[in-house]
């Protein structure tokens, strides 16, 4: 995978504070080179004295990074990007305000060329802590968003109280538990924790969600005794989001590719439109690299990685975050691939 440039797509609510992000990138000295593809060049509002120098669409900075517009086609400012000259440590793809970040995300698998040349390494969502909790009821790209999410920046936490955080916090994890949540003000994350995600590894997103469950179990067992004082000293609330799900199913040992992967396929062909993200790690009987895949929508993308390591235990993993997904359903397909 080294030979392929990471991209990042930033997605979040116009006012989020993409742009403080953008900007950080583009003028900060970091010594790394990133290329940041922005609907619109004003609206970041860069400070010409920043600037190098610029053609038509491409604006160099001059910290090493570049930043250009995409004016039409996507695949078209890729491609240009890979022919330039100083290949980049990653690309960034910032999405408009009230985008679904789906059409951009699948660019990096429909393309050949594209995809021989990139990979997507994570979709980050950059969230209003202040307004989020209101978004989520009223605003189906926001929950959208969220649940296409590899790595959260809850922004703006200087604007709310402890109790609003919590809350907010609960309705992020009810659509989606295995995003990496960052807590900010003013975007001051560190660029390390929004790039290089590789989120193609399931290992770190499940590191994440034991605690979740654990939370939910916790709950659950308190109320029914009466006794949620412990449930409030912790202000752990949980919720349950209605039309959004997420699903994770782990087996020890291997899985049939045979099997595998016409059921994944019909999967998301059938399911697609309501998968919003699907994930997996597998352990294909008799191979000895990793399989890896990820999808959005209906679009797939997978390919043998790293070996498995000596004593290092073959499991086979996939997590599906959606609307209505048909949980016994899938569980039972999938089940039914092991060897």
């Amino acid at each position: 995978m080294s030979d392929k440039v990471p991209v990042t797509v930033l997605t979040g609510y116009l006012g989020a504070g993409k742009t403080t992000l953008l900007n950080r990138i583009l003028s900060e000295q970091h010594g790394r080179k990133f290329a940041v593809i922005v609907n619109e060049f004003g609206e970041i509002g860069i400070d010409n004295d920043l600037v190098v120098g610029a053609d038509e669409e491409v604006f160099e900075m001059n910290n090493g990074c570049i930043c250009c517009t995409v004016r039409g086609d996507l695949i078209r400012i890729l491609e240009g990007l890979m022919k330039r000259r100083g290949k980049f440590d990653a690309i960034i793809v910032e999405t408009t305000g009230l985008a679904d970040p789906a059409p951009v995300a699948q660019t990096f698998f429909v393309d050949q060329d594209v995809q021989d040349r990139a990979w997507l390494d994570a979709v980050v969502t950059v969230a209003d802590a202040k307004w989020l909790s209101e978004r989520l009821k009223d605003a189906p790209e926001a929950k959208n968003q969220i649940a296409f999410a590899d790595v959260i920046i809850l922004n703006k936490m200087d604007l709310v109280s402890e109790g609003e955080m919590r809350e907010v916090e609960a309705r992020i994890r009810a659509i989606n538990p295995y995003a990496k949540l960052h807590r900010t003000s003013r975007c001051q994350v560190s660029l390390d924790a929004v790039l290089g995600q590789n989120a193609f590894d399931l290992d770190r997103i499940l590191e994440i969600e034991p605690e979740f469950l654990h939370v939910d179990e916790h709950d659950h067992d308190h109320d029914h005794h009466g006794h949620d004082h412990h449930h409030h000293d912790h202000g752990l609330k949980h919720y349950h989001d209605e039309e959004m799900q997420s699903l994770s199913i782990r087996v020890d040992g291997d899985v049939d590719p045979n099997r595998f992967m016409p059921w994944i396929n019909e999967l998301v062909q059938k399911e697609g439109p309501n998968i919003l993200r699907s994930k997996g790690i597998l352990s294909f009987k008799d191979e000895a690299k990793r399989f890896v895949f990820q999808g959005v929508h209906m679009i797939l993308d997978g390919e043998l990685q790293r070996d498995w390591k000596p004593g290092e235990k073959r499991e086979s993993k996939v997590v599906f975050i959606g609307r209505n997904l048909k949980e016994d359903e899938i569980r039972k397909g999938f089940m039914a691939c092991v060897v």
